[in-house]
C-alpha cells in the first residue's frame, strides 16, 4: 500500500488549515439548519478527545456510540480516533437485548448516546457500570451531558496520529440471523478502500452528501463520513422521517445512496401523484418529456446528483430501468461490512443491468466450486472480535467468503444469484434460491415487500406485503394483478421453482417488529418463525392469491 495514504485524522487536520471557515456539517434542528465549519468541528473534536483521554483508559479501548445520523456522530467518531481508542457504532433502533450484547461483548466502559427515537425502549440494555454521555442539542436527558463531560478540558493540540495498523472501529453487523458479529477494521482497511474508490468514482472538493441511512452501517460510513473527509465536502443530515423529502430537496446532493426499498418508495410516491399511464403519455412528448424529467428529479432532490447509487440488497432491474427513463441512472455497488463495502461497482459508462458491476481497483474475485463469491483486498477485516473460529471459517486462502452465490461473465461483470444460506429444499428434495424469484415479483407495483419460502412444501409460495397503492386498490384488482404476475413468472422458472401461491399479509415488515434489519433487508428466519405454521393451510387453499386472516 502506498505510504502517502492519509488517515481520516490527517484529513481533518488538512481541512482545519485549508478550509477553516467553510461549512462541513449541516444539521437541521427544529426546521432550522445549524452549520459547523471545519474549524468548529476540529475544535469540538479536539475538546472531546481531551476529555476522553483524561479518563485514563488503556489505548485502544472500545467506546460505544449509539445515535441516528447527526453532526455529533461524526464529531464523536473523530474524537474517539484522536484520543487513541476504538469506536463501536451501534444501530439506533435495536432492542435492549442486542444493545446489551454489543456493549457487554465489546467491553465498552463508555457510551455516547445521541439522537434517538426509541431510547426509552433501548436503555434498559445498557450494562451496569457503563458511563453514558448525552449528545448536545438532541441527546436524551438523565445522563451526563456533553457540556459537563468536556467542562474544563482544553482542545487537544497538535496533530495526534494513528498508525494504519491500529484498529479503528468494530462494526457489529445488523445480522439477518443470529447475534451480531463484531467486524474488526484497521485504519489501513478504510483508508485503502476510500482512496481507491475515489479513483473510479470521480468527485471534486465541493460535493454535497445527504446522510440518512444508518451511519453505523459500513456503506454510509464509507460514502458519507469517509467520502466527505477525503474530499473536504459538505454533509447534510435529515431531521426526521417526516422532513426527509424536504431535507433531501434542500440538500440537493451531488451523490446519493439509496437501498432498494428507498428507490421503490420514491417510485410509489411518484405514481401516487401521477399514474403510470399519464407519465408514459407525458414522456412520449419531446418538449414536455424533458421538463417532466427535470421536475421529477428536482422534486426528489436528485437534479444535481452526479451519482445515484444502490446497494445493501439486490435492486430489481425493472426498477432501475424505470428510473433510467427519468434520466436517473442508478449504479449498483456491492460489498459487505467485512470488506468495508469495497468490492464491486457499476461504472457509469459500463452499466449492465442485472449485474453489480466490475471489481473495484486492487480487488481479486473468484467463484468457489459451490458457486460462492470470494473476494480479496486490503479492505478485508482483521476478523470477528473474540471469535477466531468463526473468522477462520469465513476466509479461504486469504479470500473472504461472502455468503453470496454468483456468476462472473467474460467482461468481469458480477451477477449475484442468491444467498448460500437462503437456499431451501422443497418436499421434492429440490433446492430453490429465493432471491431471483423475489426480484421478478418485485416488478409488480402492488408489492412493497416479498419473501419466497417453501421448506418442506411441494412448491414454493410467496409472502408479500402490499405497497400503499396496493392497499388502496380494490381487492379483486390486486388479486388479478398478483395472479397475472405468477402466470408470467412461472414459465421463466424451472418446474420445482414455480410458485403455487401468493399470500398477502396484513402486517408490514419493519425494523421495530424485527422482520427487517436496520438496513431494511428482510430477516428470513424471523419471517419463517412468524408465519411458518400457516404454510400448509395456505398451500391447500383453492385460490392462487391467499389473504391472511
Amino acid at each position: 500500500m502506498a505510504q502517502n495514504m492519509k488517515t481520516p485524522l490527517e484529513m481533518l487536520y488538512q481541512w482545519e488549515q485549508n478550509k477553516a471557515e467553510e461549512v462541513y456539517l449541516k444539521q437541521p434542528i427544529g426546521g432550522q439548519w445549524h452549520e459547523f465549519t471545519w474549524r468548529q468541528v476540529g475544535q469540538e473534536v479536539r475538546k472531546l478527545a481531551t476529555a476522553i483521554k483524561a479518563l485514563g483508559l488503556p489505548r485502544g479501548t472500545n467506546i460505544g456510540l449509539v445515535s441516528k445520523n447527526c453532526a455529533h456522530w461524526i464529531i464523536t467518531d473523530l474524537a474517539i480516533m484522536m484520543s487513541g481508542h476504538v469506536s463501536v457504532p451501534i444501530y439506533p433502533n435495536i432492542g435492549p437485548d442486542t444493545l446489551n450484547y454489543v456493549l457487554t461483548h465489546s467491553e465498552a466502559p463508555l457510551l455516547f448516546v445521541g439522537k434517538l427515537d426509541v431510547w426509552d425502549k433501548m436503555k434498559s440494555g445498557v450494562p451496569e457500570g457503563v458511563r453514558c454521555v448525552s449528545f448536545p442539542k438532541y441527546g436524551p436527558e438523565g445522563y451526563e451531558t456533553w457540556a459537563d463531560f468536556t467542562k474544563g478540558h482544553l482542545p487537544m493540540s497538535g496533530t495526534p496520529q494513528r498508525s494504519l495498523e491500529e484498529v479503528m472501529t468494530i462494526i457489529y453487523t445488523s445480522g439477518t440471523t443470529g447475534k451480531p458479529k463484531g467486524v474488526v477494521h484497521t485504519f489501513e482497511a478504510l483508508t485503502f478502500a476510500i482512496n481507491n474508490a475515489l479513483t473510479v468514482i470521480k468527485l471534486g472538493d465541493n460535493e454535497r452528501f445527504f446522510s440518512y441511512l444508518p451511519m453505523c452501517h459500513i456503506a454510509e460510513r464509507m460514502l458519507v463520513e469517509m467520502g466527505s473527509l477525503y474530499l473536504g465536502s459538505t454533509v447534510y443530515f435529515a431531521q426526521s422521517l417526516d422532513t426527509f423529502g424536504e431535507n433531501l430537496a434542500e440538500a440537493s446532493p451531488t451523490i446519493f445512496l439509496g437501498v432498494p426499498r428507498i428507490w421503490t418508495k420514491f417510485k410509489m410516491k411518484l405514481l401516487e401523484k401521477m399514474p403510470q399511464s399519464r407519465l408514459n403519455l407525458l414522456l412520449s412528448i419531446p418538449f414536455v418529456s424533458s421538463l417532466i424529467k427535470k421536475t421529477i428529479r428536482k422534486k426528489l432532490g436528485l437534479n444535481e446528483a452526479k451519482y445515484c447509487l444502490t446497494g445493501a440488497a439486490p435492486t430489481p432491474t425493472a426498477l432501475m430501468q424505470w428510473f433510467q427513463k427519468l434520466d436517473v441512472q442508478i449504479q449498483e455497488v456491492y460489498g459487505m461490512t467485512e470488506n468495508c463495502a469495497y468490492s464491486h461497482y457499476t461504472r457509469k459508462e459500463k452499466i449492465r443491468h442485472g449485474s453489480t458491476g466490475q471489481p473495484m481497483p486492487k480487488v481479486d474475485v473468484k467463484i468457489s466450486e459451490k458457486g460462492e463469491i470470494l473476494v480479496k483486498s486490503v479492505a478485508s477485516m482483521q476478523g470477528y472480535y473474540k471469535q477466531p473460529e468463526l473468522t477462520e471459517k469465513v476466509f479461504e486462502d486469504g479470500y473472504l467468503c461472502t455468503g453470496d452465490q454468483g456468476e462472473i461473465d467474460d467482461g468481469g461483470f458480477l451477477r449475484i444469484t442468491g444467498r448460500v444460506k437462503d437456499i431451501f429444499k422443497t418436499e421434492k428434495g429440490k433446492y430453490v434460491a429465493p432471491s431471483p424469484i423475489e426480484m421478478k415479483l418485485a416488478k409488480n407495483n402492488h408489492i412493497e415487500q416479498v419473501c419466497v419460502v417453501g421448506t418442506g412444501l411441494p412448491q414454493p409460495i410467496a409472502l408479500v406485503v402490499l405497497s400503499e397503492g396496493g392497499q388502496e386498490c380494490d381487492k379483486d384488482e390486486v388479486a388479478d394483478s398478483l395472479s397475472e404476475s405468477i402466470k408470467n413468472i412461472n414459465p421463466q422458472l424451472d418446474k420445482h421453482e414455480r410458485l403455487k401461491k401468493v399470500v398477502v399479509l396484513k402486517e408490514d415488515w419493519t425494523v421495530e417488529n424485527n422482520l427487517l434489519t436496520p438496513t431494511l433487508k428482510i430477516k428470513r428466519n424471523p419471517i419463517e418463525k412468524k408465519y411458518g405454521k400457516e404454510y400448509e393451510n395456505w398451500y391447500e387453499t383453492a385460490d392462487t392469491v391467499v389473504w391472511e386472516g
